[in-house]
């Protein structure tokens, strides 16, 4: 469960912030989440959830922003929304993608006390 190690991340950049600012609470955090990028946000919750405990952001609440994947499609030269990667043109059918987002994982904001 890769979700496990995504958490550590976000301990460990919120540790590193509260070092370097005066915080009390870490209470919400804003994640955004691309639709490529094979994280689970129940496992991301249920992990979170685990990793907190004893931390400045015990009673963190987490949100979450999920981002639609984008792709250049070099049949019909339009930039078109996909939901996986195996995923054709909507528009041509062409299986000729180049994904532009989508595999996103990353801390848009955090609040704090």
């Amino acid at each position: 469960m890769h979700e496990m190690s995504l958490c550590q991340n976000i301990m460990e950049i919120i540790e590193q912030q509260c070092q370097r600012h005066p915080i009390k609470e870490v209470t919400d955090i804003w994640l955004e989440i691309g639709a490529l990028s094979c994280v689970e946000q129940s496992a991301v919750e249920f992990c979170f959830e685990i990793m907190r405990k004893d931390t400045l952001a015990e009673n963190c609440q987490l949100h979450f922003i999920h981002l639609p994947a984008r792709a250049w499609c070099w049949q019909c030269q339009k930039e078109v929304e996909v939901e996986a990667y195996q995923d054709r043109c909507p528009i041509c059918q062409s299986v000729h993608l180049q994904r532009q987002t989508g595999t996103e994982f990353r801390i848009k904001e955090i609040a704090v006390k």
